[in-house]
């Protein structure tokens, strides 16, 4: 059984997202021992800034035509997609950047729409289950001032489970900037709540991820 794990925070260290994907993995490792993971950090090891405009155009080109970049782009893709639809499970982790996703983990679904696999018309992830951690820097639920503004939650839950038939579980952490920016202060108790409830369910779901999975298996 296998978790592939996809990083786009820009921070290394002290990262939110990734230490609840931290924890997601350690209660889906204790669930399943014997499971394997997978990591690609679209940060330190980011895509080619032309792989999508190239891979692109290499589908309006016939085969034996393309130029070596084309060929080279077409790979890349595949090599993408390959290591995803060889994963039992996903763990996804999108901060939340200027009220959207990461460019970089964009960058990454965009170059994996081409692949004829991920294409319009196809569910390559039905059955699949997939974890969303989002890390919120402010607060973004119902009634607060920016309710409505976090246009990556329903983005990221309509290309993975509309688009691609995925079954998604959203873990998700507010306020995360309370500790460094003065004016948030006052929220910090609040962040730390937030923060905890997010541990708590990541690991609840990386439990269930792996149960659902074992259960299918083992059918």
């Amino acid at each position: 059984m296998s978790l592939f794990r996809i990083h786009s925070s820009i921070r290394q260290q002290g990262s939110v997202s990734r230490a609840v994907a931290d924890t997601l993995e350690s209660a889906w490792r204790e669930a399943h021992p014997d499971s394997t993971t997978t990591e690609r950090d679209l940060v330190a090891d980011p895509l080619p800034g032309d792989l999508w405009t190239t891979a692109l155009s290499a589908a309006y080109a016939p085969e034996d035509q393309r130029t070596p970049a084309q060929v080279d782009a077409v790979a890349q893709v595949t090599a993408l997609a390959d290591e995803v639809l060889a994963a039992d499970a996903l763990v996804v982790t999108a901060p939340l950047y200027n009220f959207g996703v990461p460019q970089h983990l964009k960058a990454w679904i965009d170059a994996l729409i081409l692949d004829p696999r991920f294409g319009p018309g196809t569910t390559p992830l039905t059955g699949k289950q997939v974890a969303i951690v989002i890390a919120r820097g402010g607060g973004y639920g119902e009634g607060t001032p920016r309710h409505g503004w976090d246009h990556a939650t329903p983005y990221l839950t309509r290309i993975f489970a509309d688009v691609w038939g995925a079954d998604v579980t959203v873990v998700a952490a507010e306020l995360t900037l309370a500790e460094t920016n003065p004016a948030m202060t006052d929220l910090i108790p609040l962040a730390k709540q937030s923060e905890a409830a997010a541990h708590d369910l990541a690991a609840t779901t990386g439990r269930t991820l792996a149960q659902k999975i074992l259960a299918t298996t083992t059918a």
